[in-house]
């Protein structure tokens, strides 16, 4: 039954930003990271749980069902108990995003600041329709060619600076809407 469960609630469909990516391979590499990690929490292996997702998902860019089922394995759990961690949390992607992913904060000062009028812009200069996507379980949204995906954050915790946004990891500060084609400019690869 909870197999049955898990398939239904795992998404980890191709999007054009798949092409960025590797496919989820466990390498000696990747076994080594994760015995690494586990060996933090001797008693309670199902504490690496979040570390082994982050590494996952910074390996190969999202967390796929193949890498639910290996973080399962090697933590002695069932693989809906890491579904259950994956899709609780917001910072985990079960879809491959782009080669720059944007998370824009949604918050009250970010939203009085023009975050949503951000994201339209962004979704506007990239060609990325948002219309069809679960904002919930399933928040990124990719642009046809697969170099941009956004999706909208919680607090990026810059309140007097809204609205605030970040690419891949670079923190960006003050983004009005006007901005935004600047923004997407430095990224052209």
């Amino acid at each position: 039954m909870s197999q049955a469960i898990l398939d239904q609630n795992t998404a980890s469909p191709d999007t054009p930003g798949s092409r960025y990516f590797p496919k989820f391979a466990i390498s000696p590499e990747l076994e080594s990271e994760a015995d690494e990690r586990i060996s933090h929490y001797p008693d309670h292996k199902r504490s690496a749980t979040l570390p082994l997702l982050h590494i996952v998902q910074h390996r190969f860019g999202f967390i796929s069902a193949e890498a639910i089922d290996w973080v399962a394995a090697k933590l002695d759990l069932e693989p809906i108990k890491v579904l259950e961690v994956v899709s609780f949390y917001p910072g985990f992607r079960q879809t491959a995003p782009g080669k720059f992913h944007i998370r824009v904060c949604r918050t009250l000062s970010c939203a009085m600041g023009g975050s949503h009028e951000l994201m339209d812009k962004l979704c506007e200069l990239t060609g990325i329709d948002r219309s069809s996507i679960d904002s919930h379980h399933h928040p990124v949204a990719v642009s046809p060619c697969g170099n941009f995906s956004v999706e909208f954050a919680e607090c990026l915790a810059s309140c007097g600076t809204a609205p605030v946004c970040l690419v891949n990891d670079d923190f960006h500060e003050g983004v009005a809407p006007e901005k935004a084609g600047k923004l997407l400019e430095s990224y052209k690869s």
